[in-house]
């Protein structure tokens, strides 16, 4: 493989560095037990995620979104299930609730349809919603 970089110090650098770190994160996403499929679900999600969001979930493993009909806040956790907050004016958990779809995804990918329910029918997305008490 390295043997048909090109001969430039600075391009075979940087092309090593790229190798460097396509190893590196996918030896990270080994060790913290995701699957290849999970990993192709968060990176599909972090696509989908507006700048403001992929800090939060890159900091805390969750995001923030806004209602689009009553503009309530909204906390979507790292999961598939059971996994969405709603906040209070003070930012903390008021409501839980439960939208999974019918299907059996990666989390990622159930992160990214609530994500788009939410922001674009806020009221069928709670329609088929089961509400519980956060911790």
């Amino acid at each position: 493989m390295f043997e048909k970089l090109p001969r430039h110090p600075i391009i075979r650098r940087f092309l090593m560095d790229i190798v460097r770190r396509a190893r590196l994160m996918r030896k990270r996403y080994r060790d913290a037990g995701y699957t290849a499929c999970e990993v192709r679900g968060i990176k599909l999600l972090r696509e989908w995620l507006s700048p403001q969001q992929l800090v939060q979930f890159n900091k805390h493993r969750y995001f923030e979104v806004t209602g689009c009909h009553t503009g309530r806040k909204y906390r979507i956790r790292y999961g598939r299930a059971s996994n969405i907050w709603e906040l209070d004016p003070y930012g903390q958990p008021k409501t839980g609730w439960c939208v999974v779809p019918s299907e059996q995804l990666v989390p990622g990918d159930v992160m990214l349809a609530q994500k788009i329910g939410l922001e674009t029918d806020e009221r069928t997305a709670l329609a088929v919603a089961r509400s519980f008490r956060p911790i």
